[in-house]
């Protein structure tokens, strides 16, 4: 019945450790904030809005979540602060000229590069992809990166 002798176990054999803390992944939970939309999980689409938290959404699914009022629904965490459409506010955004996701047919047979953003910033020409900060001004919904607003030092905006 086993313990006869023939086998002598080891200590990690018979003490189980600590199992270790999973990380999550840098690169996928940036692509998951600055490609998809917070609320409805889908890809940002024009027009995209923002909360004062800085979380980017779908129009349509902001709209759909301050409809739909029934109380067997749940309210959703990433929306939760949002109480009227006034509290997100619509971004102005500046295409990438280099970004081609969209425009490519879509067999699976292509490489997707998740660095490349759909948005740069208009002044300083970085691109929208999670490595750099961005900002935007609630008044006109202008979007720029931290550092073309350091540059700058204006209240008013570039465009």
């Amino acid at each position: 019945m086993g313990c006869d002798g023939g086998t002598i176990p080891k200590r990690h054999e018979l003490v189980k450790g600590p199992r270790k803390v999973e990380k999550v992944d840098k690169v996928a939970e940036l692509v998951a904030r600055w490609f998809y939309c917070a609320l409805s999980q889908e890809k940002l689409r024009r027009p995209i809005v923002a909360c004062e938290l800085g979380r980017l959404y779908n129009k349509d699914a902001i709209l759909e979540f301050l409809l739909d009022k029934s109380p067997d629904k749940t309210p959703m965490e990433s929306a939760s602060h949002i109480k009227s459409i006034k509290n997100v506010t619509e971004l102005n955004l500046a295409d990438n000229p280099a970004w081609s996701g969209d425009k490519e047919s879509i067999k699976g047979d292509k490489y997707d590069d998740l660095q490349c953003a759909r948005f740069i910033c208009p002044v300083v020409g970085l691109e929208m992809n999670g490595r750099h900060r961005f900002c935007f001004l609630r008044n006109c919904g202008c979007v720029f990166s931290e550092r073309a607003l350091k540059e700058i030092k204006s209240e008013v905006c570039h465009k």
